[in-house]
């Protein structure tokens, strides 16, 4: 038995469109609205098919919500299921349609967090409203996790109920968030990256102090010219290219669906010759560090004593004690660092009956689909989880428009998912964990 068309076509429609309506916006520092409203919501939504949740709060409106989902099989540990409720910042003006609208438009309901995630939030609450229904449950239990701030630290989110809430979590040793499972249409094949690794993180907030001054009298000790020299260094420094096991593994997937050999030496160039494929490893075979936000004096005549500037630092697993290094050498003497997050890199394994479930529920609904395994750019949640012992998958199914360039809609302006693909993605996931 599966979800039924109403449930799939319907529902996760509206659960999205609803999602897209609330302000879940994040700046990081604590200037948004916070998550309790798109909460609320979440735990109404589970409660009124008889899911009890539990919302626990780290701070005011930073609100996550829990629920447990029993299996037909109490011998398997539980499967975590997470995404979060925050989204990033956006401009209004630079959309076709506004970002708080949910609006349906070519098949597509647009608005920020449409991708990043609360399409794959609505697939999940549609699809444990759809089984409380029809008094269906899942293979091994679930736990679910609907959490704040992953756009920021996670502090008030997966950190929050890691540390608060272990008890949920004690039990699962193995979780699904995002990103992974969407289609990626390349040389007339349709892919599907299953994300089973992250890179570590390196957030970098950078202080350079120097003498004020008037402006017209210049001076050595600069603090603006020293924080820019160092940050020009750092932004161009050529991290050597590495190629990581989850790299290997996806080039070896898309040399034998793609039909063409991939030149190790070469993986940059590869990359970009492989379009829309290469792109899934172009930014994971080198370290990067990304100079994000510059601080520094308030009138045209005057300089300031100090400088700021924070970086977005990424690097391999296994690279850590060589990074850190060369960033410092970069920054040189005169610029104080510390990190606003620093963390590990996720593994988990391709080769393992996880991988294989969800691969074969891909197929299940697209035969002609070829799920591979990747290694993300950037990170998620799975972080905090990973130091638990649980191991991680980016798995949230979308089968997509060949145009629709899903991976460059994170963070960026109209942001759309298509009803069509979260249906799809409700059925596979259906699949998935009525099997697992």
């Amino acid at each position: 038995m599966t979800v039924t068309p109403q449930t799939v076509d319907t529902e996760v429609a509206g659960l999205c469109h609803d999602l897209l309506r609330i302000d879940t916006v994040n700046p990081g520092d604590g200037s948004g609205p916070g998550e309790r409203a798109a909460a609320e919501y979440v735990a109404e939504q589970l409660a009124a098919v008889g899911i009890e949740p539990v919302v626990v709060e780290s701070a005011p409106r930073r609100t996550n919500v829990l629920a447990r989902i029993a299996g037909t099989d109490d011998t398997l540990p539980p499967l975590l299921v997470h995404g979060h409720l925050d989204t990033v910042p956006f401009d209004a003006a630079d959309w076709t349609r506004h970002p708080l609208s949910g609006e349906l438009h070519d098949g597509c309901l647009w608005g920020r967090g449409a991708v990043d995630m609360k399409g794959t939030l609505a697939m999940t609450l549609a699809l444990v409203r759809s089984w409380a229904r029809t008094a269906r449950r899942p293979r091994r239990g679930l736990v679910l996790a609907f959490l704040a701030d992953e756009e920021s630290t996670g502090e008030h989110g997966a950190r929050f109920v890691a540390a608060r809430h272990r008890a949920y979590l004690e039990d699962c040793r193995e979780a699904i968030g995002e990103s992974g499972g969407y289609s990626l249409t390349a040389d007339g094949h349709r892919l599907y990256p299953v994300a089973v690794g992250e890179r570590c993180t390196a957030w970098m907030r950078l202080t350079a102090t120097g003498t004020a001054g008037h402006g017209s009298r210049g001076g050595a000790d600069n603090a603006v010219a020293t924080l820019v020299h160092a940050l020009s260094r750092l932004a161009a420094h050529p991290w050597p290219v590495l190629l990581t096991p989850p790299v290997e593994a996806l080039v070896a997937e898309l040399e034998r669906v793609l039909g063409t050999t991939v030149d190790r030496g070469r993986l940059e160039a590869e990359a970009a010759r492989l379009g829309r494929a290469g792109g899934l490893f172009a930014h994971t075979v080198r370290n990067s560090a990304t100079p994000t936000v510059l601080q520094a004096g308030q009138k045209v005549n005057v300089v300031p004593g100090v400088a700021r500037a924070q970086v977005d630092g990424r690097f391999l697993p296994g690279t850590r004690e060589e990074y850190l290094e060369t960033v410092e050498r970069l920054l040189g003497p005169g610029v104080a660092r510390e990190f606003i997050n620093l963390e590990e890199a996720v593994a988990a394994d391709h080769t393992g009956p996880a991988f294989a479930a969800m691969a074969a529920a891909l197929r299940a609904e697209d035969p002609a689909g070829h799920p591979v395994p990747y290694l993300m750019s950037g990170g998620t949640d799975a972080k905090t989880f990973n130091r638990l012992g649980i191991a991680c998958y980016g798995f949230a199914p979308l089968l997509l428009d060949p145009e629709l360039d899903y991976p460059a809609m994170f963070h960026g302006v109209d942001e759309r998912v298509p009803v069509a693909g979260l249906a799809f993605g409700v059925r596979v996931l259906d699949r998935f964990l009525s099997v697992y």
